[in-house]
């Protein structure tokens, strides 16, 4: 094979230690290795670059599992040309058991190119990444406190989720906030309903007579400080990630907002991910198949047999599912349309990654072409193959003994 990297690296990397294997042309011009092993403090991995200096290495590919790449990364990336391999793609060989064995297959993959690099971002949009996040599990972890404190008040006999749609409103919030002062009177917590949960009165005082204990009061209070807190930590990394977004990402995550299921957080986060502007994805397709959003690709002697998803980024694919099943209760929308043709015959779940899937692809092309988005409406299923609908309708009339006659309204 050919050599594309005459001086090239190796790296496998773990949480304390890093392996690393050169490959330089020797003094015959046949290529000479050489195995170090660095530990992964900051002060290590300063030795491992001008260690790799010393050697005039240009490229370095890298395999690591995890997070434990990231610090070699911060490292290296200022000094070298840097690849990290997915761990999937190197496949194991016979005789490679060792860590030394790793870094040199890395190594020599990668000086005959046959090593393709997973997207890594520049260092702001990494840190863009990481706020979004950190938000979505600050996010995830205001659920899961909600829902264990619904669990509290059902203990509690306190059937409040029963009657208000949402614990955490502001006419729930007061009631519980009653409960924990000490309040016994259902009536009259009952009346702290406002607006349209004034029509509620009734179930309310039912469902708040109940046998709260001490140690479910002391609980509760302790869940609706916590929520707080969270809600609190929430606005602020918001607040964080408005303020780092640039200019043309904003307009990027304005545009995104205008399609149907996508709110101003899912918007962010295709931001984050992808980019302001997607330009490193050749076309929608790659996007899609590098996000694990499209159907995979599995046949052997031409039969199919597997259509399951790649794995992908799934911060990105949990907020396009999310923003699909809210696009599926639009009303008057493509999206909406869509997501509701598929229900009956995929189910949900399928349902959910089709249409993420297809507003990946609208996103896509509203960030490279700027331009906004222009809803094909509800209708577009049926007007794009008109007359195979009407035919099949015209059969299914026939076989219930009917005699059809088409006849077209005027415009």
């Amino acid at each position: 094979m050919d050599v594309v990297y005459e001086r090239c690296c190796g790296l496998d990397v773990h949480k304390q230690t890093v392996v690393a294997c050169v490959i330089v042309p020797g003094p015959d011009g046949a290529p000479q290795k050489e195995v170090r092993t660095f530990g992964t403090m900051t002060a290590d991995l300063l030795e491992l670059a001008d260690w790799l200096s010393s050697y005039g290495v240009t490229r370095v590919a890298m395999e690591s599992t995890g997070v434990y790449w990231k610090p070699v990364w911060n490292v290296l990336e200022d000094r070298v040309q840097l690849l990290l391999a997915n761990a999937r793609h190197i496949k194991a060989v016979p005789g490679r058991k060792t860590d030394v064995k790793d870094a040199e297959w890395i190594g020599d993959l990668l000086r005959h190119g046959l090593i393709q690099g997973s997207f890594v971002p520049d260092r702001r949009e990494r840190e863009l990444r990481e706020l979004t996040r950190y938000r979505t599990s600050l996010l995830q972890e205001r659920a899961a406190e909600i829902n264990r404190l619904q669990k509290i008040l059902e203990g509690a006999n306190i059937k409040l989720t029963s009657v208000a749609t949402d614990v955490t409103g502001k006419s729930a919030r007061e009631m519980l906030e009653g409960l924990v002062a000490g309040g016994s009177d259902s009536r009259a917590l009952a009346e702290l309903a406002r607006g349209r949960m004034r029509e509620k009165v009734p179930q309310l005082e039912r469902a708040l007579h109940g046998r709260f204990a001490d140690h479910q009061r002391f609980m509760v209070a302790q869940q609706l400080a916590h929520l707080d807190f969270l809600e609190e930590a929430v606005r602020q990394v918001s607040d964080e990630i408005g303020d780092r977004l640039r200019p043309f990402e904003r307009e990027a995550v304005e545009r995104l907002d205008t399609i149907p299921g996508v709110g101003l957080r899912t918007a962010e986060i295709i931001v984050a991910e992808v980019g302001g502007d997607a330009s490193r994805f050749p076309t929608a397709e790659h996007l899609a198949s590098w996000a694990g959003m499209c159907p995979g690709n599995n046949e052997s002697a031409g039969k199919r047999l597997s259509g399951k998803t790649r794995k992908g980024s799934k911060w990105l694919r949990a907020a396009l599912v999310e923003a699909a099943q809210a696009a599926g209760h639009s009303k008057r929308t493509y999206l909406g349309a869509q997501y509701r043709r598929l229900v009956p015959r995929r189910g949900r779940n399928k349902a959910g990654v089709a249409v993420g899937h297809s507003i990946l692809v609208i996103a896509y092309c509203l960030l490279t072409r700027q331009t906004t988005y222009t809803d094909l409406g509800p209708e577009y299923f049926d007007t794009r193959d008109r007359r195979s609908i009407e035919r099949r309708l015209v059969r299914r009339l026939e076989a219930l003994g009917n005699t059809v006659t088409l006849q077209p309204t005027a415009a």
